[in-house]
């Protein structure tokens, strides 16, 4: 599997520089994910615009990323998704679910404001 991980202090940003996001890739990006949760990261941005197909297993691996970073009071945001992925998530009904922004970009400002909510709410206690 070919990605580029990016480490942030709030976040991190995995690029997935694949065209095909299925059972030969997910096994990888899966413990990928589970990685960099483990390392005590809850914000994971995921950018997908490198890939132009996605099966049931991406959706899964997809899945795995989510829970684990709620699970960690965190986001899961996924970036990028062309027609033909973000066609097969909408079906899914996973746009009801999954955070998905156009960009990276926005994916990071998204983290941020939420970032900010949570010192803010914690501030009002």
């Amino acid at each position: 599997m070919k990605f580029t991980v990016d480490k942030h202090e709030k976040y991190i940003l995995v690029k997935l520089n694949e065209s095909k996001l299925n059972s030969l890739v997910t096994p990888q990006l899966k413990s990928e994910l589970i990685l960099i949760n483990t390392e005590g990261q809850r914000n994971i941005i995921l950018d997908l615009s490198q890939v132009k197909f996605a099966d049931s297993s991406g959706l899964s691996s997809l899945l795995v990323g989510h829970r684990l970073c709620k699970n960690a009071t965190g986001l899961f945001i996924l970036a990028g998704l062309n027609d033909a992925v973000a066609r097969l998530v909408t079906i899914s009904q996973l746009d009801n679910v999954l955070n998905i922004v156009p960009t990276a970009e926005e994916g990071i400002d998204l983290i941020f404001m939420e970032e900010i909510e949570k010192e803010l709410k914690k501030e009002a206690r």
